[in-house]
């Protein structure tokens, strides 16, 4: 991978995490503002399912700032777009699809393979 490839994940995968951070803090400022009393029980349960749902994806966008992370360390070691089983370079489709992968195709599918044959 060549430096303007690089720089250019470089800066997506900065661009995403920063994107990601600030809508955390708007759903924690969110929250600390948020203090309504309902008088019905059916708007409170309303109201506690939404901050759930919202709560859950928060925490999906917290393990995915982890990986960003680790991509970013990736790209500072030099092992940004190499697989992490065999080697080779990820195809740069698929890191613009997925700028956090650590496996090629190839292996992500195998790897999905041995996983549906561990649930069966």
């Amino acid at each position: 991978m060549d430096d303007k490839q690089i720089k250019y994940f470089s800066e997506k995968l900065r661009a995403w995490k920063e994107e990601l951070v600030n809508e955390a803090t708007k759903t924690v400022d969110g929250m600390h503002e948020e203090k309504a009393q309902f008088a019905d029980p059916t708007d409170r349960a309303s109201m506690e399912t939404d901050r759930n749902f919202l709560l859950r994806i928060r925490d999906r966008e917290r393990k995915l700032i982890s990986k960003i992370d680790k991509a970013l360390e990736r790209i500072e070691d030099g092992t940004f777009g190499i697989c992490d089983e065999c080697g080779e370079d990820i195809e740069e489709k698929r890191l613009e699809a997925r700028p956090v992968a650590t496996l090629c195709i190839h292996c992500k599918t195998i790897q999905e393979e041995e996983e549906k044959l561990k649930q069966q």
